[in-house]
């Protein structure tokens, strides 16, 4: 009986926790919105007549009004998982778009110790080799499908949010962090592959490559279509799928494998600033050329400068 009190109180502080953070959301974007409306104001008011003026001031009351409005009506429940946002209050920065890397990444880090989590796996792996027969290798080429979109589209005339060579350096350090992480934890972590092929099944590279393409695909097409980048999440999940089917990955290998992918490509734009500066710095003095290298069990990048 004093477990599920105990049980009960700890529902009933979560449920009270994630209102009280929602809330908080919703302020801080409320005060970001009208801190904007705010510099508008100002700009107008230095650049305008004093009859313009008036005409301004009352365009940046109803477009107040409508930030206002969006923020906690449109958009009460419209918390960003993928997007990276990056708010200031006072000193510190929230990283919303970290958020679902983080929790699938826990997921997978945690059933390593979970013997419910380990029990799941086990019974996914049961299912499949009953129902399953054979191998499908499409997981080894559907990983790169979303990467290929991503310049596939820009090829045949869609606009995406960022030029070839940011689009480039953003994917290029994404598959960098990417590969890093996932090498050093299958060396570090030593988990057996369902098939008993070796001891590096932890966590699953062709879904977080997947999942990196996929990810720079929604950043980069979101604004012409939201359906592009379903496709591509369509697709990483179904090569995560194939790795459980094909029998070379637990289930929680491919959701940290998700993760990780998720995580790299917003590193990539995080860092594609720095990137950004240190390819235009000189660039009258010399070239930059960044080009895919790509073998049967290996991949990177190629980097050469010409002074």
């Amino acid at each position: 009986m004093d477990i599920c009190v105990h049980k009960h109180k700890i529902m009933n502080l979560t449920k009270l926790i994630t209102s009280v953070l929602i809330l908080l959301f919703c302020i801080n974007e409320a005060k970001a919105q009208i801190d904007t409306t705010v510099v508008r104001r100002k700009r107008v008011s230095a650049s305008r007549s004093s009859g313009e003026l008036m005409k301004g001031a009352n365009f940046l009351n109803r477009q107040l009004n409508y930030d206002v409005y969006n923020t906690f009506y449109r958009k009460r429940i419209s918390i960003p998982i993928f997007n990276l946002r990056r708010e200031r209050t006072g000193s510190a920065f929230l990283y919303s778009g970290l958020i679902m890397p983080a929790s699938l990444i826990s997921y997978g880090i945690i059933a390593r110790n979970s013997k419910f989590l380990r029990r799941f796996d086990v019974n996914a792996y049961n299912f499949v080799c009953e129902k399953i027969s054979g191998n499908i290798s499409l997981d080894d080429y559907a990983q790169f499908a979303p990467a290929v979109s991503v310049y596939g589209l820009g090829m045949i005339g869609m606009k995406a949010k960022h030029g070839l060579r940011d689009r480039t350096i953003v994917m290029a350090t994404s598959h960098l962090i990417m590969a890093a992480t996932v090498k050093t934890m299958k060396h570090t972590i030593s988990v057996r592959r369902p098939d008993n092929s070796n001891n590096e099944s932890f966590p699953s590279g062709h879904t977080a490559t997947a999942f990196v393409g996929a990810h720079i695909l929604f950043r980069e097409y979101k604004d012409v279509s939201p359906w592009i980048g379903i496709g591509g999440y369509a697709v990483a999940t179904a090569t995560g799928t194939l790795r459980v089917v094909n029998r070379k990955h637990w289930v929680s290998d491919v959701v940290t494998g998700a993760g990780i992918g998720l995580f790299s490509a917003e590193m990539g734009y995080m860092l594609s600033p720095v990137f950004h500066n240190i390819f235009r710095a000189g660039s009258n003095h010399k070239s930059w050329v960044i080009t895919p290298a790509l073998e049967r069990d290996n991949y990177g990048v190629d980097l050469s400068c010409q002074f």
